[in-house]
């Protein structure tokens, strides 16, 4: 945001000296209410605590400042934007392009994209590309996106119905799933195959102690067996 003479106005609240007002409500550590306190008592009361004295919400009268350690609080408020951003679910419309006579395999896949970006949450936008005689034959590409939106219809629902298009065909696909929960449900797959991962891992690791200890019991009962023998050979002598 720009002021008229070309500098940056700053959304930063006022801390410290650089409140200037005779007195403020003051707001503790814990948020307690304080009172109304002159701003002296405020910076006072903020330096016994080794903490910042912020103003929180200026508009107020009298402005309205609260102790808090600020250097935190910004990192943990940056922290929590980034974390929103990357939470944050943003509708991608995804293309794919057929011909009206494609073949069986192209068309398997192709139908395995617009399957793919659908449970991703995203819509896909479907284009039936004609050439030459091709567009006197306008229902072969109305034949072919109602085939599939039929084949993908567990996924996804018609969100714009098929229309001509100069030489094109389109039509738009919408996911049943949300954009959040598709995210979500990905997130918690991952984290499966990590776990999964790293139990099988575990699992490799333990193995060679195991087989150690069995072949140890192996050769501690062969020797209780020979043990055996033994006194009953000297017995029978």
């Amino acid at each position: 945001m720009w002021c008229y003479r070309g500098g940056s106005i700053s959304t930063e609240p006022r801390i410290n000296d650089r409140i200037r007002v005779p007195e403020v409500r003051l707001v503790g550590p814990s948020g307690e209410q304080v009172g109304i306190v002159p701003l002296a008592k405020a910076l006072e009361l903020a330096q016994e605590y080794d903490l910042d004295l912020v103003e929180v919400a200026a508009s107020a009268r009298p402005p309205v400042c609260k102790l808090m350690d600020y250097g935190k609080f910004k990192y943990e408020s940056a922290m929590k934007a980034r974390e929103a951003r990357k939470n944050q679910a943003h509708t991608v419309i995804k293309e794919m392009k057929l011909r009206p006579k494609i073949d069986p395999h192209d068309y398997d896949t192709k139908k395995g994209h617009v399957v793919r970006f659908l449970k991703q949450g995203d819509k896909v936008k479907i284009t039936i590309m004609f050439r030459g005689r091709e567009q006197s034959r306008p229902e072969l590409g109305y034949r072919l996106l109602q085939r599939l939106a039929s084949d993908v219809e567990e996924l996804g629902f018609i969100e714009s119905n098929p229309k001509q298009d100069g030489r094109n065909m389109i039509m738009v696909l919408g996911p049943h799933k949300k954009k959040t929960e598709a995210m979500a449900e990905a997130r918690e797959a991952q984290a499966a195959r990590k776990a999964e991962r790293q139990g099988v891992a575990a699992a490799d690791e333990a193995a060679p102690a195991k087989e150690t200890a069995a072949a140890e019991a192996t050769d501690a009962t062969d020797a209780e067996v020979t043990e055996a023998d033994a006194g009953e050979a000297n017995a029978e002598a």
